[in-house]
């Protein structure tokens, strides 16, 4: 059910007839932005953590070989450790 990468994910609700995604990734490549996949794969190798809400992944169906390798599965009492022992964070 879901996409094996993000070029397969639609933009928005409103994708303009599937050229949303396409237009995005030529605006990012024109302005000289990586791909989504290499922002991914250089946000790992620079130590960040992912952590999957447990309660939505529950509401969605997602399970945890759909998500990427890496990534932490945990509620808000994990993701507010982390938030209060790191320098810098964001919640997405």
């Amino acid at each position: 059910m879901l996409p094996s990468d993000s070029s397969k994910l639609k933009l928005s609700k409103m994708n303009m007839a599937g050229i949303g995604s396409k237009m995005m990734r030529h605006v990012m490549k024109h302005k000289n932005i990586e791909s989504l996949e290499t922002l991914r794969d250089m946000a790992i190798a620079n130590g960040v953590e992912f952590i999957a809400c447990q309660m939505s992944m529950d509401v969605m169906g997602i399970n945890k070989d759909e998500l990427l390798e890496n990534a932490t599965i945990g509620g808000v009492a994990t993701y507010m450790n982390r938030a209060d022992n790191s320098n810098v964070n964001l919640f997405i």
